[in-house]
């Protein structure tokens, strides 16, 4: 039976030294989770923060006041994930035409956490999305959009602290 192991733990040690750069340093981290200055700004003027949850806790409640701006601004710098290198050349020729279409109809680059699911089931996750996602009204999408940001966020905070990247 395989040998299974555990994520790294987010550490008492990486939330302190998180809690203990400068507001600037924090905010340059924060932004690799999220670019977007505002949500940055707020998540780092809440510390410090006695634990996770705290933490992520603030940084949702921060995203959920996302402006139409801050959107944009986060969404500029945002990419699809990146497809297993034995993915399927149908694969990505269908994602690129379902992206090309997206993009064509929102003006803006289509987001989705797959955080926690394996490479397989997230390109399927990924194009069944897309191809759903392709069918909201412009503010249905803007939402939905907006809840995926804060989702990649949350993630992304998460394993940064894990490898004590903030």
């Amino acid at each position: 039976m395989p040998v299974q192991t555990r994520a790294p733990q987010v550490t008492h040690s990486s939330l302190e030294r998180f809690n203990a750069v400068s507001a600037d340093a924090a905010v340059r981290s924060l932004l690799t989770c999220l670019n977007s200055r505002d949500w940055a700004h707020r998540v780092s003027a809440h510390r410090p923060y006695p634990d996770l949850p705290s933490l992520l806790a603030a940084a949702d409640e921060a995203a959920y006041d996302l402006t139409p701006q801050d959107l944009a601004e986060a969404l500029a710098s945002e990419a699809l994930p990146v497809l297993p290198e034995d993915t399927y050349a149908a694969a990505h020729t269908a994602l690129s035409a379902a992206t090309a279409a997206y993009e064509a109809r929102f003006g803006h680059v289509f987001v989705i956490c797959v955080d926690g699911l394996s490479a397989d089931e997230a390109l399927d996750h990924v194009l069944a999305a897309i191809r759903s996602r392709l069918t909201n009204d412009p503010d249905e999408e803007r939402q939905v959009t907006a809840e995926e940001l804060r989702r990649l966020a949350r993630a992304r905070l998460t394993n940064a602290l894990r490898g004590a990247g903030l």
